[in-house]
């Protein structure tokens, strides 16, 4: 599709530019919507429609463009990283399948910002094109994380899933940039720690809080730079940001962390604009035959350029 033309019919009338742009017979995912119109794409009645035109109410009679191949419409610089329709899959069966998450893309869609694309809604895409049903998610990693993701064909697959990463089963191991050099070079980490529902926040938690559980990660430096290190850090548990949070409470922020920081907290001469945190190996057993299976994959281009920069500081 280079260059597509819709006139709002009267049953069209009151919903969401982004929502109608979404719909099968148009661009096929809020995603790609989202990503057409963060890049210029996007024209409404022969003016062009910004991001924060998503939720602009349409009327009948409305003129709306989709004109892939303009010129000169390269991405507009914003926090979304994630380009849809560029989905890398590592693994895909008849029941599952793994995927490497770029930064800046939901594994699923929230509630609260449904006009963000996910991972969800390109798989969606990438399944009805092939006669299958919707991806059932077995397991998250956050928006600005990038990495090894899994997703089940099948609820009785998805089960399976969900009970091997209950049980921590699974080898999940992540590669972080973190300021400042752990010691000893490995260990671990063992913190007890509770969900805070209100704020949305993992935080520390006292010996006797109900809600507290213990977290533990193994973590080991790979390379050492002036004021940074690039560490190795395995799950034993899972809890939600869990090594963001653990990094910090050990003395360690992740590079470019917004959320669980502290005033003590130094700036790298290197800007980066995510928490440098990738989801690097996956390794759990298949749900249907019990048959191991380990993904890795590689460092993405901002980290690679984020290590680089580090070792010339």
């Amino acid at each position: 599709m280079s260059d597509s033309r819709w006139v709002v019919a009267p049953n069209d009338e009151g919903g969401r530019l982004d929502k109608f742009l979404a719909a099968p017979e148009r661009l096929g995912t809020r995603g790609r919507a989202a990503d057409a119109l963060d890049r210029g794409k996007v024209f409404l009645n022969d003016s062009e429609a910004a991001p924060a035109d998503a939720g602009r109410r349409l009327a009948a009679g409305d003129r709306v463009r989709v004109w892939m191949d303009r010129p000169g419409s390269a991405r507009r610089q914003g926090p979304r990283a994630a380009r849809p329709g560029e989905l890398s899959i590592v693994y895909e069966d008849e029941v599952l399948v793994v995927v490497n998450k770029p930064a800046g893309l939901l594994v699923v869609p929230l509630a609260s910002r449904s006009d963000a694309p996910s991972v969800e809604d390109e798989l969606v895409h990438h399944l009805r094109s092939r006669g299958k049903r919707r991806p059932l998610v077995v397991h998250r990693i956050d928006r600005d994380t990038s990495g090894l993701v899994v997703f089940a064909k099948r609820a009785d697959a998805q089960a399976r899933l969900k009970d091997q990463f209950r049980r921590h089963e699974p080898e999940r191991v992540y590669l972080a940039v973190v300021q400042g050099h752990p010691a000893p070079v490995q260990g671990v980490w063992r913190d007890r720690l509770a969900w805070d529902r209100r704020a949305l926040v993992q935080k520390a938690a006292h010996p006797r809080e109900p809600r507290g559980a213990e977290a533990i990660s193994r973590y080991r430096v790979v390379e050492r730079f002036r004021d940074a290190c690039l560490i190795e850090v395995a799950l034993v548990t899972g809890k939600r940001n869990q090594i963001r949070l653990q990094a910090r409470l050990h003395g360690h922020t992740l590079v470019g962390e917004q959320l669980y920081v502290q005033r003590s907290d130094s700036a790298l001469g290197v800007p980066f604009p995510r928490q440098a945190l990738h989801a690097y190996r996956l390794v759990f057993r298949h749900p249907a035959n019990g048959g191991r299976l380990s993904f890795e994959a590689p460092l993405p281009g901002d980290l690679v350029g984020l290590l680089q920069g580090l070792r010339l500081s």
